[in-house]
């Protein structure tokens, strides 16, 4: 089971990897590392493959900073759930594969520290306090995220190169 990461309204690309550490500045290997260094120290050490985060109003708002994403993929985040996305943060995340969905209810009904469940097929978080209900996917994001992200949606059905 996953365990939920809560956050606030507003959460800007710089909270989640400051720019002083993006990965031309200290390295592919390493920017990951600096995730929410400073909105919340020990979240890169902390944090588990297929957790979720949980969020407010414009989740990933901002600079368009695709690292941002790249960073919380690195970590293997199973999914964000907040009440509304800044529009580049959440293209980003479906580009990536990380599912991104709307609740108006999960932020209220989820704490930190939850153990969650992301139901993309019941459409529902479910949590401890109850289930927070999803705003459904475009079928187009869907299968991008069934891909596993746009460029392993392109190589299954375009003239996309693979990779050497």
């Amino acid at each position: 089971m996953a365990r939920a990461w809560v956050f606030g309204d507003d959460l800007d690309t710089d909270q989640i990897v400051p720019g002083r550490y993006a990965p031309f500045m200290v390295g592919q290997d390493k920017f990951h590392t600096y995730a929410f260094c400073d909105a919340r120290p020990g979240f890169a050490s902390d944090v588990r493959q297929g957790d979720i985060l949980v969020g407010g109003e414009n989740f990933g708002c901002g600079s368009s900073r695709e690292y941002a994403v790249a960073a919380l993929a690195k970590h293997g985040i199973g999914g964000i759930v907040a009440k509304s996305f800044a529009r580049i943060f959440f293209r980003n995340c479906i580009n990536l594969g990380i599912p991104v969905l709307e609740s108006a209810e999960a932020v209220t009904l989820v704490h930190d520290g939850d153990a969650v469940t992301l139901d993309l097929g019941a459409g529902r978080l479910r949590a401890p306090a109850g289930d927070a209900r999803l705003r459904p996917l475009a079928p187009f994001a869907q299968e991008i995220l069934a891909a596993g992200g746009v460029v392993a949606y392109l190589r299954e059905h375009g003239d996309f190169p693979p990779v050497a």
